[in-house]
């Protein structure tokens, strides 16, 4: 099963992968399409790895004047069809810059990268320091352009060099940021997005709206971050979301594209398996799109599948979005992971300093990102409101998830939280309790619980990240539900085997309420029995026809970090 593509998967740059005859799908049809829109400056926000940095770099090599007369880069190519197009390749000074590599946890460190970033451009335009050109003011200000330079200095030499690029060529500039969003992230993360803010502010004002020498802005990045934060002086920003119909086939691979390379590599008869794994991401009105990096990886590994795409970052943002979300994500994450759909509103425009609290926003990030795909979109009510029903996007991003989930539980915790469920399945409570306190004890901190009923949390955030755990662990024989109504009330987690002849679970935890006359764990244990009992959470099972003797109901009581069950 050989391969008749030649795959470089490590090429960005696009004169060097035509230059080099690697495998390429042709996507220069979006330079007349982004042409002839027209707009000041565009903003297209994709997943990671779907083609951004290897588009942004053909529209460099076709406007760039550093790139004059080199058609032959593009003959072959649709937009070389388009006669008009041709006399305008290589014809404008463009300045491209990318913030793909700027992930720092500091925001010193940001700075500092950015700086170098705005200094490698002062380096390539250097010849603008030969004769005199430039007045003795302009050439020293060029010469105290270095890394480490102010972060005032850093905000303004973006549209400085357009100045003095527009007076040597007599011609505007066309300014290309590719992965704008990527140190916006880091600075989420890591604590520092306040002052990232008020930086990237002015960077953005200065560069794209208050500079007489832009004529075209192209931004690209993963998330659409609210205008409010970083934009608000950008009213001639056209955004591009996931879900616009704009430019939607020209990142990422449609299915034509993708079975007819898996044609000429000689992998056809693997299409329908590399439907399942890869494809399901949706861009505006197409829903059968693959993401490049994967593919491009299954060819060049001569039809071996594996989690190509999810394995090229570490996932961080998306892994601390879950594990500390709340209750309402976990629940919905559960879902998620049994194959079912979540329905909800979203708002595309991502503001960070919501994500801790706020589960419509952890689902904007996760779809902006491609780990959900749109599966309906219906518009609600009198406002016309939009409600998208939302699915895991492939069977990469499933493995993805659960192997994030089980890496919650690490090390001896692993082996505490295996030897639980071993003791759950054989009536050991004994064990169990040993192993739950275990459990609890070592991971209590990292799912944010509550120690008393006035906490926002309780201990939801911490037994729904278990429970995720359950879901991953056992879905093989089980089926496991958590907060759904049964009897006269809402159980906690059900556990129901897939084989009838099993034993099914009933849990409920409660946090030790003095409040409640409770003084002990076994008062709080107590009071948990007698909600299974009194809500009759039982009467799901027994109307699947499971019989008493083999339900099992067990109370989980907490006082901090400390579990009783019984």
């Amino acid at each position: 099963m050989g391969s008749k593509i030649v795959v470089n998967l490590g090429i960005q740059q696009f004169d060097k992968l035509i230059e080099e005859k690697k495998f390429y799908i042709d996507k220069t049809g979006f330079i007349k399409e982004w042409w002839e829109a027209g707009s000041d400056v565009t903003l297209i926000t994709r997943p990671r790895r779907f083609g951004k940095t290897l588009n942004m770099s053909m529209v460099e090599c076709f406007f760039s004047n550093k790139y004059a007369g080199r058609g032959d880069l593009f003959e072959g190519l649709s937009i070389w069809g388009e006669f008009p197009f041709q006399e305008l390749q290589g014809t404008f000074p463009v300045i491209f810059l990318s913030f793909a590599s700027i992930e720092t946890a500091e925001y010193k460190g940001m700075l500092y990268k950015i700086s170098e970033e705005v200094t490698r451009l002062y380096t390539q335009n250097h010849y603008l320091l030969e004769g005199d050109f430039l007045s003795k003011g302009e050439r020293e200000y060029f010469e105290h352009i270095k890394p480490g330079m102010d972060g005032e200095m850093t905000t303004g030499a973006i549209s400085m060099m357009a100045g003095f690029l527009y007076r040597y060529y007599n011609k505007k500039v066309i300014i290309i940021l590719d992965e704008y969003d990527t140190p916006m992230q880091m600075a989420w993360l890591h604590g520092y997005w306040d002052e990232a803010v008020l930086f990237f502010g002015g960077l953005f004002s200065n560069t794209f709206k208050n500079n007489p020498y832009l004529y075209r802005g192209l931004i690209t990045g993963i998330t659409r971050i609210s205008k409010e934060s970083i934009f608000s002086s950008l009213n001639n920003l056209d955004v591009i979301t996931t879900t616009s119909n704009d430019y939607a086939a020209f990142f990422g691979f449609t299915e034509q594209e993708v079975f007819a390379a898996l044609d000429e590599a000689g992998l056809g008869d693997q299409k329908q398996h590399v439907k399942k794994w890869y494809d399901g991401f949706t861009f505006g009105k197409y829903t059968d799109i693959y993401n490049p990096w994967s593919i491009a990886s299954f060819i060049k590994n001569n039809g071996e599948y594996g989690s190509y795409w999810t394995n090229t970052s570490s996932n961080g943002l998306v892994n601390s979005l879950v594990q500390k979300g709340n209750a309402d994500i976990k629940k919905m994450m559960e879902d998620l992971l049994q194959g079912k759909d979540i329905v909800t509103e979203i708002d595309e425009q991502i503001v960070f300093n919501q994500l801790d609290g706020d589960a419509d926003a952890v689902w904007s990030m996760l779809l902006a990102t491609g780990y959900l795909k749109v599966r309906n979109l219906e518009y609600v009510g009198e406002r016309k409101e939009k409600v998208y029903t939302l699915a895991l996007t492939n069977m990469e991003v499933e493995g993805m998830f659960e192997k994030m989930v089980n890496g919650w539980f690490k090390g001896d915790v692993r082996v505490y939280y295996n030897e639980f469920i071993k003791a759950l399945l054989t009536d050991n409570v004994k064990k169990m309790n040993t192993f739950m306190n275990k459990v609890a004890l070592n991971t209590f901190s990292s799912f944010d619980s509550g120690n008393k009923p006035s906490d926002e949390a309780e201990p939801e955030r911490f037994y729904h990240g278990f429970v995720l755990g359950m879901v991953v662990n056992m879905a093989d024989t089980y089926k496991v539900r958590s907060n759904r109504e049964s009897g006269y009330g809402r159980y906690d987690v059900m556990i129901e085997p897939l084989d009838r002849s099993g034993k099914a679970f009933i849990f409920e935890f409660k946090v030790l309420d003095p409040d409640e006359d409770e003084e002990t764990l076994e008062d709080t244990l107590a009071n948990a029995h007698m909600q299974i009992e009194e809500k009759q959470y039982e009467a799901e099972l027994v109307s699947e026809g499971f019989i008493p003797v083999q339900i099992r109901k067990y109370g989980f009581a907490f006082q901090g970090k400390k579990c009783l069950i019984g």
